[in-house]
């Protein structure tokens, strides 16, 4: 579909106030959700949780529930409700920095009617500077490179334009080849041979907009397969939208060439959170159906091939017994007024028994792929009968989120940044609820020192990264966040990142079993790091987190 050239001249014509603000926003939604997948795609670790294009579709989605029902004309006002929805929603590192981007742009329209073409290179321009100000080490090649340069380009182009529509084209184009400069700035991208995911999602929210703008489609993504190890299927869910009754996932050999185009278009008609995998002439379809369609899908590849393998899931039952088996069943410690109170986030049952009885006062499900938004790390602890709270994200990808909860609460917060989940256990022995907070939150943070945190899992691609070759399917094992093994089983994954550990030094080795894992597979590889470590302690527990075959400690 082409520029609609009578679409874009009567947008011209009308002033930009709130509404149609909100209608750039849901289109920058609905684009970015689009394309969510390869956004999620744009992983640097070749590592089974790419989930920034899911934090930041679910950041726009909250920001779209704060509006959806507003009515104003004063774009002042629609902003500022847009950047509250975003800012509560807000989902990881990605999430939290949209958040701010869309700060900034609604303190430049605090008390605008309408937008003009000044104002939006000032909204550009404060979202950047709010954006930058709201992370203590800026880093370059990721969205805030993307924010800078379309704040710089719509900045030089005032000089000869003033027409909105002109300069968010520029503000588009700016976003599209600062997004493939990102691995330039960031080598780590380069090695990975992806660009910022990041980046990418602002591009796409940006392109959405002009999309709208232009009368073009928002539902058909740019058409990707991926290797069949990298698709993310449904994992743990909070709610389910809409339309999202049952997850179908299919197996199938095509007749004959699969027209992408074709085929993905029929899928929108069925229904949403498609992906399409591919290895060695197989293809794997996903997608979320209401339950009335929950067949279609069979039936319409049915008519392109042969179909291997069906699988069908019922989303509805299986979030009602998430609910039903989780925190329900957790003792957490009694909080008196005047006491410290931790809230952990936690990514599996086990560990979340495990804080719980190490004394944290709330739980937080959430981790890799299932990052909590600042709204749920709030309502967390906001009735707990104190007002000392400390906050163990327990994953890198959180802590910006938990930081952004302390700022909006009148509770006295401390954020220990524990970056996984064997740090957050560390802190916890440091715990005294009847001491002071601040030395407190320094005695936990010092804590986390100890220990080093060893990651396993299966490699969903083929790269290179930090002269460590990685094929994909085979098992790989990051210590401390850096990708240091690349073996054939995970027994070989396990004695290996305990080598690089140097776990020989160390007096306790604790595995915590993922729930992919088999309790008697976990209890033989268990034994073989027990004949490999004899003077040391070998604790094996039932973590239940998703991806990671093991998470474990040396300390």
């Amino acid at each position: 579909m082409g520029v609609d050239i009578a679409r874009v001249e009567k947008f011209r014509r009308q002033p930009i106030d709130g509404l149609s603000l909100k209608r750039l926003t849901e289109a920058g939604l609905t684009w970015l959700r689009t394309n969510q997948q390869i956004v999620n795609s744009l992983n640097v670790f070749p590592v089974p949780d790419g989930d920034t294009g899911t934090n930041m579709v679910l950041t726009m989605q909250s920001a779209w529930n704060e509006i959806k029902d507003l009515g104003t004309r004063h774009i002042g006002e629609m902003a500022a409700a847009i950047s509250q929805g975003a800012l509560m929603g807000a989902r990881g590192n990605s999430g939290v920095i949209l958040s701010q981007l869309w700060r900034g742009f609604s303190r430049s329209l605090h008390d605008k009617e309408a937008l003009d073409g000044p104002t939006l290179v000032r909204c550009f321009t404060e979202a950047r500077d709010t954006a930058y100000k709201g992370v203590v080490r800026p880093v370059e090649g990721t969205i805030l490179t993307v924010a800078k340069d379309v704040a710089s380009a719509v900045e030089e182009a005032l000089g000869s334009t003033k027409d909105v529509i002109a300069l968010l084209e520029i503000a588009v184009k700016a976003a599209d080849e600062s997004v493939e400069r990102t691995p330039d700035l960031l080598p780590v991208l380069k090695q990975a041979g992806v660009v910022d995911s990041g980046g990418k999602g602002l591009f796409f929210i940006l392109e959405g907009m002009l999309r709208h703008v232009y009368g073009e489609s928002l539902d058909t993504p740019t058409m990707t397969v991926q290797p069949l190890s990298g698709m993310q299927m449904q994992e743990a869910m909070e709610d389910v939208e809409e339309g999202q009754d049952y997850e179908v996932v299919v197996d199938f050999f095509p007749k004959e060439a699969l027209d992408l185009k074709k085929f993905y278009g029929r899928l929108e008609e069925i229904g949403t959170s498609i992906q399409v995998g591919e290895g060695e002439g197989m293809y794997r379809m996903h997608i979320h159906v209401p339950t009335e369609k929950r067949y279609e899908p069979i039936d319409y590849i049915l008519e392109l091939g042969t179909i291997t393998k069906v699988a069908i899931e019922n989303l509805i039952a299986q979030m009602d017994s998430l609910h039903k088996g989780k925190t329900s069943q957790l003792q957490f410690s009694t909080v008196e007024a005047g006491q410290i109170a931790v809230v952990a986030v936690s990514p599996g049952a086990g560990l979340s028994r495990i804080f719980a009885s190490l004394g944290v006062a709330a739980v937080v499900e959430g981790g890799q792929t299932m990052n909590p938004s600042t709204q749920d790390i709030l309502t967390s602890f906001e009735n707990l009968p104190t007002d000392k709270i400390i906050i163990l994200p327990n994953n890198k990808n959180i802590i910006l989120a938990a930081n952004q909860a302390k700022e909006v609460t009148v509770k006295k917060v401390e954020v220990v940044p524990s970056r996984n989940v064997p740090q957050g256990l560390a802190a916890m022995l440091s715990l005294h609820p009847d001491g002071e907070l601040g030395p407190v939150a320094e005695k936990m943070i010092k804590a986390m020192e100890s220990v080093q945190t060893g990651e396993v899992t299966i490699a969903t691609r083929s790269v290179e990264i930090d002269g460590v070759q990685v094929k994909q399917g085979e098992v790989i094992a990051l210590l401390d966040g850096k990708l240091v093994v690349s073996a054939l089983s995970v027994e070989k994954a396990v004695l290996e990142v305990l080598k690089k550990a140097k776990a020989e030094d160390n007096e306790l080795i604790s595995l915590y079993r993922g729930i992919d894992l088999e309790n008697a597979e976990a209890n033989r590889i268990a034994d073989a790091v027990r004949k490999q470590y004899p003077s040391q302690e070998i604790e094996v527990q039932d973590g239940g987190q998703p991806h990671y075959q093991f998470i474990l400690s040396v300390e």
